[in-house]
């Protein structure tokens, strides 16, 4: 008789780690969900019940364009800021704290996903994470795209074209990311500068 256990269908599609929803679920308090696709970025805030997942808030990165984003919707920049506003509106829905789950996807320090969950934090939603893991304020301010875009716009048109080809398509200057994120990030806040 073979001792093999089969995995559950969605450990084995690689959509499931069930060790880590146990873990988060145990702790009954809302998950904050992050997804990341090639060009934008999701977040949701789930209460885990028996039926399912009900969604909280949810936030997507095409909201940051509605708020006058210009540059990447996948960047360290547009991650925090993103984070900003899910924060904001799980707030708005009565989330006061919740625990970072993202399946299978590994937490990285200083991610994108750990830019979001700065902007989460920094929101007021208590979230567990250390201080170290998120990055730092250079690279969620957007400030060292701005410093490596002009230092390759002296050096290598070609390379600074191709680098940043899609901002430049749409009429954004990387050299302004500092900029833009402030300006954005008042927005969310619901300040004007």
């Amino acid at each position: 008789m073979s001792s093999h256990v089969p995995l559950l269908r969605r450990r084995r599609e690689g959509v499931t780690d069930y060790r880590s929803r146990k873990r988060a679920i145990t702790s009954q308090k809302p998950l904050l969900v992050v997804r990341m696709s090639n060009k934008n970025v999701s977040s949701q805030f789930v209460k885990p019940t028996v039926k399912g997942d009900v969604v909280l808030s949810a936030s997507h990165s095409k909201e940051l364009v509605k708020l006058g984003w210009r540059g990447s919707t996948k960047s360290t920049p547009a991650c925090y800021l993103l984070g900003l506003l899910a924060g904001k509106k799980a707030l708005a829905a009565g989330v006061k704290e919740a625990v970072a789950y993202n399946g299978l996807v590994p937490f990285i320090r200083g991610s994108r996903v750990a830019a979001l969950l700065k902007g989460v934090v920094d929101s007021g939603v208590r979230v567990p994470v250390g201080e170290e893991a998120f990055p730092d304020a250079d690279r969620l301010t957007g400030k060292s795209i701005s410093e490596y875009a002009a230092k390759l716009a002296g050096e290598d048109r070609e390379a600074y074209s191709r680098s940043f080809s899609a901002l430049l398509k749409g009429g954004f200057n990387p050299e302004a990311y500092p900029a833009e994120f402030e300006k954005v990030k008042a927005a969310i806040s619901g300040a004007t500068k």
